[in-house]
């Protein structure tokens, strides 16, 4: 497992990382089918396909799934995975108006990203990106969500993995049980998420609602209702005329009509498939429980990334959240786990789980997330520090008893590094005070 994840660290790979494996290392098999059904005490798994496969240790990654507003409503899809994304693409291609319904990292990259249809931005919160941001952040980032895009997007620098030779094929719309492969960063990235209209893009937010009912157009037609029309300069919303196939109810008492809806949500881990007779513990948010060693409440069985759940005792600047980064951490650690465990020998906490990091991009910003960036279960006694330049950057910092305990830096602030030391090293900062974020002086002279 070692030198695999070596390999797939180290090149640049231009085929399908199964193939890859496969062709290098020919003693491992990978299976590209659904699982049916996992029989833990005899040790097999039953595919989809109606294979059966002896393991002597396992780890369970299959992800999670879309938490849809909605199921079974063909006008609500949920994006995940690969497969779903592409369905998104399609559907948008043929659309002038949605409806996206959720506030995590999905819905912010979305809302920025399409272009050529009418977005209504629906959020339960007071500020968009409530999963990643304060009100300051949110303010900070509004302007970039209306402006015309000019700027040159940000160059991805990772590693691209592609099918190999095989032409496209059509795919058929995504259902939620169905899944392909997950989605990782820059997701968006190759895909056309453009409508049919010819302006680059028109976003209005309704804060403060959840979607209290959807309807059907022959539904809507029938109740008599009245929809409104895409929101002006902040004038009286006017009655649509236009006719939607689905039309969407807030709890503020607004309804819009749309092509089709975004469930943006949140997710749920997809366990389902390896409940059914197997005693596994599972954690409140429905994954499966793993010790500090990946290890799950069943022999020789492992979980790692959005199945999961982390049940040890975390670093006081560590929390889980089911992100790609964190999925990859913990694919790495466990492959390194399941090997000590097969050899006899001791391993230590990956250093991956000191301090929870998080390096997106949103809104063409670099966005770093640190530690407890949102003051998560620090209650009431911290305080905040912040800077902000506007169109450029922002910074914020937690601190506590005079040490950095997590900090959001939006834009190019280079400050990243020293925050994940001093945050790390837990050293008490008060004698510096308000020079932490003195652009003028540079902090990484200080700790030297």
């Amino acid at each position: 497992f070692l030198q695999v994840s070596k390999t797939l660290e180290e090149f640049d790979v231009e085929e399908q990382p199964s193939s890859l494996l496969e062709k290098r290392y020919p003693n491992i098999k990978v299976i590209q089918s659904g699982v049916k059904q996992l029989k833990s005490d005899e040790h097999k798994i039953f595919t989809e396909d109606g294979k059966e496969y002896m393991y002597e240790k396992l780890c369970l990654c299959a992800g999670a799934k879309p938490k849809l507003i909605f199921e079974g409503n063909p006008y609500v899809l949920g994006i995940r995975d690969t497969d779903s994304a592409q369905a998104f693409q399609k559907n948008l291609a043929q659309s002038e108006r949605i409806v996206v319904v959720g506030n995590g990292g999905i819905a912010l990259e979305l809302v920025y990203e399409i272009q050529g249809c009418e977005v209504i931005w629906a959020i339960k919160d007071k500020a968009i990106g409530n999963t990643f941001f304060d009100a300051g952040a949110a303010e900070f980032l509004i302007p970039k969500l209306t402006a015309e895009k000019r700027e040159t997007p940000i160059e991805c620098k990772r590693t691209k993995y592609t099918m190999e030779g095989s032409e496209e094929k059509e795919r058929p719309t995504a259902a939620s049980d169905k899944l392909g492969g997950a989605l990782g960063p820059d997701w968006h990235e190759g895909l056309c998420l453009k409508g049919t209209k010819e302006f680059s893009h028109k976003v209005h937010i309704e804060i403060l609602c959840e979607v209290k009912k959807i309807h059907l157009q022959q539904e809507f037609i029938q109740l008599q209702r009245t929809s409104l029309t895409f929101p002006k300069e902040e004038k009286n919303v006017e009655p649509d005329k236009v006719l939607w196939p689905v039309y969407v109810e807030l709890t503020n008492g607004k309804i819009y009509g749309c092509d089709f809806i975004v469930s943006a949500t949140g997710v749920v881990p997809n366990v389902k498939p390896f409940l059914d007779g197997n005693n596994f513990a599972v954690g409140e948010d429905g994954g499966l429980k793993v010790d500090k060693h990946m290890h799950t409440s069943l022999p020789d069985i492992y979980a790692a990334g959005d199945i999961c759940t982390a049940s040890w005792e975390p670093s006081p600047v560590w929390h889980q959240m089911r992100l790609w980064t964190q999925a990859r951490q913990m694919g790495w650690y466990a492959a390194k786990c399941m090997v000590a465990d097969t050899v006899g020998e001791s391993i230590d906490m990956d250093f991956s789980f000191e301090l929870f990091a998080h390096v997106t991009k949103f809104f063409n910003y670099k966005v770093v997330v640190l530690g407890k960036y949102n003051a998560q279960g620090l209650g009431l006694d911290h305080e905040l520090m912040l800077r902000c330049t506007k169109g450029q950057e922002y910074v914020k910092v937690v601190m506590q008893n005079g040490r950095m305990m997590g900090a959001v830096l939006i834009g190019e602030t280079d400050l990243e590094e020293t925050f994940e030391n001093l945050i790390l090293n837990q050293m008490d900062l008060s004698a510096y005070g308000e020079d932490l974020l003195n652009p003028d002086i540079d902090i990484e002279d200080y700790f030297d």
